[in-house]
């Protein structure tokens, strides 16, 4: 399916909610600052959406099987820094703001890991999603958790265990992405603009109960939602009484 209609541009409300990652690049401290500090944006009070993640690239197969792509910084173990990554992901998964991400080209490693926090994806047709996969094998990290809990364990199958690349239009029909665009520039197609639109507040509450869904009984499940339901009925008495 690719989108060919109008383009709405990103307004110049937050002009610095957007960071861009080379998924063909190994795992840097500066990467995982560029994220920090884009979550830090994000979570100011002030700060209006949507932030925006450019993606493009994947490592070497060869380069990126024994420490996940991840480059040893100065002085700092290699596994420190891909628990500094997984936690500047854990953050933006959990923004109040919607996360968009635009792959250009194909998208594996670090821009992959990223993919797959976000709200809603938009890629190029012909474009591939790549697990990165070495000597070692793919590398074990939270995005084979996180493709496992978005598609289930039937679809990611051989992307786990053989790092098998995913088109970009069997994503789409997977609903790992949400849009194929010709050209993915600095504007955010019309449908995309306005699915984003109907976020409204509470976003990271939803999207949470969402993600916990698949992990948590309807007993435990119930609690939090109704304190959820209690939040968004007290905000809107409080909005008739204004």
């Amino acid at each position: 399916m690719n989108h060919s209609g109008t383009t709405t541009t990103i307004t110049a409300a937050a002009p610095a909610l957007l960071v861009g990652i080379d998924g063909a690049a190994a795992l840097s401290a500066a990467t995982v600052a560029a994220v920090n500090g884009l979550c830090d944006l994000a979570e100011d009070a002030a700060a209006r959406g949507p932030v925006l993640l450019r993606l493009t690239g994947a490592p070497a197969a060869a380069a990126s099987a024994a420490v996940g792509g991840a480059a040893v910084g100065a002085g700092v173990p290699p596994l420190t820094l891909v628990n500094k990554w997984e936690r500047a992901l854990r953050r933006l998964e959990r923004l109040n703001l919607p996360v968009v991400a635009v792959v250009t080209g194909d998208c594996g490693g670090v821009a992959l890991e990223a993919l797959l926090t976000a709200d809603f994806r938009i890629a190029e047709p012909g474009s591939r999603l790549l697990p990165p996969t070495g000597p070692g094998g793919v590398w074990p990290g939270m995005a084979l958790y996180r493709l496992t809990n978005q598609l289930g364990v039937a679809a990611t199958r051989r992307a786990v265990l053989f790092g098998a690349s995913v088109p970009a239009e069997q994503a789409l029909q997977w609903n790992l992405l949400d849009l194929l665009v010709d050209d993915p520039g600095s504007e955010l197609p019309d449908e995309a603009a306005a699915v984003l639109a109907a976020a409204g507040p509470g976003l990271a509450v939803r999207r949470q109960l969402m993600l916990d869904a698949t992990t948590t009984s309807f007993e435990e499940a119930l609690g939090r939602h109704l304190a959820a339901c209690d939040r968004v009925l007290r905000r809107t008495d409080a909005g008739a009484a204004s």
